[in-house]
């Protein structure tokens, strides 16, 4: 909490330490011999940008701050409705299986929803893991490098992993500007730490995180997110994941159902294990005479 507000209240101190390293470039530029009319200029345009920025942060803070708190409702929110999904889920299934005809049909519906709930339940898992875990080691890297605000920068970290692709750019944008004040070497510090945390956590930590509960590739996950943005706002960057494994899902059972193969089925086919074994005969089928698989009348 303090090192929050402490952070707010260093906004104008930063904007005029822009300004002071606006002026030792101006200083290079002198001892460089570079034309007095380009070098005026270019001073000129840097400190009328400083000042728009300021004048931006001061009239317009208020709203981008109205605008960042829109994302912590459902920071709040999915988690809670995780919660009650999971936990309710065998009495939703058990409900939904009542309505549908005994036999096969009903024995599909049940491993329909088995799946659903283990897709779900890792996708959970693997956010949750994901932010703890992103949080955890950025709080001890920003530690390492001596980024100012470390700890509040590294649990900024965790809380918007949860986030689909727009969290992690935010953090790196506000850490490498806030290491950037403090030192040019802490910002391409930071950049690179960054840089590398998310490609190992992208391609080898989340996938092991998420394990076989998901088949989505990357490619998948990333217009998921932006369909979702486009079609629901910020709701629908957080539910674009689950309902594209969820519609996944679906699809392969609806394609399993069919008997139907082909290169859509071949690119959604699960790379360790089918989701599906083949089913067991039902008892009344095993019974049955050979005439008996005429259709029913």
């Amino acid at each position: 909490g303090n090192q929050m507000a402490e952070l707010a209240q260093k906004v104008p101190d930063y904007l005029t330490s822009a300004r002071t390293r606006a002026e030792s470039l101006n200083a290079v530029s002198r001892q460089l011999n570079l034309p007095p009319k380009l070098r005026d200029a270019a001073s000129e345009k840097i400190n009328a940008s400083l000042t728009e920025i300021g004048n931006y942060l001061a009239a317009e803070g208020f709203g981008n701050a109205v605008n960042v708190l829109s994302y912590v409702p459902w920071l709040i929110l999915v988690p809670i409705l995780a919660f009650f999904f999971l936990k309710d889920a065998e009495t939703f299934r058990r409900s939904v299986l009542h309505m549908l005809p005994q036999g096969r049909i009903r024995w599909r519906g049940d491993e329909f929803f088995q799946d659903v709930n283990s897709t779900l339940a890792a996708y959970i898992r693997a956010q949750l893991t994901a932010c703890l875990l992103i949080g955890t080691i950025c709080t001890l890297g920003f530690l390492v490098i001596d980024v100012p605000y470390a700890l509040v920068l590294g649990v900024m970290a965790g809380m918007l992993e949860f986030i689909p692709l727009l969290g992690p750019v935010v953090v790196a944008v506000v850490a490498i500007t806030v290491a950037g004040f403090d030192s040019s070497g802490e910002a391409i510090a930071v950049a690179i730490f960054l840089g590398v945390l998310r490609i190992v956590h992208d391609y080898v930590i989340y996938p092991r995180i998420i394990g076989s509960g998901i088949h989505l590739h990357p490619l998948a996950i990333i217009l998921a997110i932006l369909a979702g943005h486009e079609l629901a706002g910020v709701a629908g960057i957080f539910l674009a994941i689950p309902v594209i494994a969820v519609l996944t899902v679906t699809y392969r059972h609806w394609l399993e159902h069919r008997g139907s193969s082909g290169l859509v089925a071949e690119l959604l086919k699960p790379a360790e294990t089918p989701l599906l074994e083949t089913p067991p005969l039902a008892p009344d089928a095993a019974q049955q005479t050979p005439a008996a698989d005429a259709p029913a009348t």
